[in-house]
């Protein structure tokens, strides 16, 4: 018997994933993560080092939904040299009663999306509420859908883009600048920084992207780019001085170099770590408790993101009768 799968593009994703849609799906997806009512085993990584690149299975079931969920996203370094990004992703869907497959997803806009959406709910419950400025390391697909997340939960003003390649970064600035109607620089002096009141990396650097010198109180810091024990964007005096939150423990603390090396250097323990993010959602830990307090949000990524924001273009679908069918 033919099974009938729906394939989702990546135009049908931006068309179905909007902003607020995905902060409240993350909402949900981190609050089921933290009351442990999902199954989420660790990603299995398969490196590839002859051509610079990890190949992610991320596998996720969610009973109240369900629904099972593969993500399989590939991650290769030396892409520039052929024009390419540095990811592509596809995500995979299967009803959870016969194991059926129901859908197969575009995963670099799913993927860019429910990263920037974790960031904006992240910046909600921890950024100061009148925070006005923002500093975003990186100028790619994952630096545009954290100013999108941002700029919907916070009162954003002006943007600081850091970034090596000018041209990319300004070609960001212009996009934002003539959709949002923002201030937005390409940032040439680090020393900008020191007026950032949020900031969010996504970068693939594997050592600091600023100085603990340039924090100032009061900032909100979104880590979102380094995903291995042995690469990190944020500097050990700063994860040590700030209130740190997870998106989920076990995997930060295995997986997350930003927490993983200032262990190592004695600088911080696991006791560190105040909070996982949904645990904020759910009221059961305090978020931010004074305007001087510095506030880090570490995330690796969780397979709970991909299949919340999976549902919801599933969900949009059936209203929109969006997607291709494919009969396999």
């Amino acid at each position: 018997m033919a099974t009938k799968i729906k394939f989702f593009s990546s135009d049908d994703i931006k068309k179905s994933l909007s902003m607020p849609r995905a902060i409240a799906a993350m909402r949900e997806g981190f609050q089921l993560l933290s009351r442990k009512e999902v199954l989420v085993p660790l990603r299995l990584h398969l490196d590839i080092p002859e051509y610079q690149g990890v190949e992610l299975i991320k596998p996720v079931y969610i009973p109240a939904l369900k629904q099972i969920g593969f993500k399989v996203i590939s991650l290769f370094r030396n892409n520039h040299q052929w024009g390419l990004p540095l990811s592509h992703a596809v995500m995979m869907i299967f009803d959870a009663v016969t194991g059926v497959p129901q859908a197969i997803m575009d995963g670099d806009s799913l993927t860019a999306i429910r990263t920037g959406a974790a960031s904006g709910l992240a910046t909600d419950l921890l950024a100061r509420k009148n925070a006005r400025i923002l500093a975003v390391f990186g100028a790619g697909l994952q630096a545009r859908t954290q100013i999108e997340a941002i700029v919907t939960v916070r009162p954003i003003q002006k943007i600081y883009i850091f970034d090596p390649d000018r041209s990319k970064a300004q070609k960001l600035a212009e996009e934002f600048r003539s959709i949002k109607n923002l201030q937005v620089e390409v940032a040439e002096e680090v020393l900008l920084l020191r007026e950032a009141e949020i900031i969010s990396t996504v970068t693939t650097s594997d050592v600091p992207v600023f100085s603990d010198t340039f924090i100032s109180p009061g900032v909100h810091i979104n880590a979102m780019g380094a995903f291995k024990p042995d690469s990190r964007e944020v500097p050990s005096e700063t994860v040590r001085r700030a209130k740190v939150v997870v998106d989920q423990r076990e995997a930060c603390l295995k997986e997350a170099g930003d927490l993983v090396i200032p262990m190592a250097e004695g600088m911080i323990t696991a006791a560190h770590l105040h909070a996982e993010i949904g645990e904020i959602a759910l009221g059961v830990k305090a978020g931010r408790e004074s305007d001087q307090e510095i506030t880090l949000f570490k995330s690796v990524g969780n397979a709970v993101q991909d299949l919340l924001a999976a549902g919801v273009v599933l969900s949009y679908s059936l209203e929109q009768n969006l997607g291709t069918k494919l009969v396999l």
